[in-house]
């Protein structure tokens, strides 16, 4: 059973960055962030998966709420997508930030996606 639930998120891993990179692919490098999120909104609506946009989620620290973040998509209420919109390097900072983001929501994956250089750029997280 938990080899299926692997392999669906794996399925949705892949449709989702199938998407990424049909928007990269029309739009290219140089927008800001929201542009990029808002065409990939349409292609994931296009492909009949449910998601929510700008989903907030609590941080608790020793069973006290200590604060808010969040997330750019919440898709089918299993994978976090980050977007970014850098050229050249990726700092190491939104790794962490996407592993604290799954950590502290209980969801065991995220997808972070830069579309700012030539091709677009997918880091596939678990925890």
């Amino acid at each position: 059973m938990e080899l299926e639930n692997k392999s669906k998120h794996d399925d949705l891993t892949r449709i989702i960055i199938g998407c990424c990179f049909e928007v990269h692919n029309t739009l290219g490098p140089g927008f800001l962030e929201k542009i990029y999120v808002n065409a990939l909104k349409i292609k994931l609506q296009q492909k009949g998966l449910t998601f929510e946009a700008e989903k907030e989620f609590i941080v608790e620290f020793e069973k006290t709420v200590i604060g808010k973040f969040r997330c750019d998509l919440l898709v089918e209420n299993k994978v976090i997508v980050e977007l970014k919109s850098v050229t050249g390097y990726q700092p190491k900072l939104f790794q962490n930030q996407l592993i604290s983001y799954l950590r502290a929501s209980k969801v065991k994956t995220g997808l972070l996606i830069n579309f700012g250089n030539t091709s677009c750029e997918v880091k596939r997280l678990s925890v």
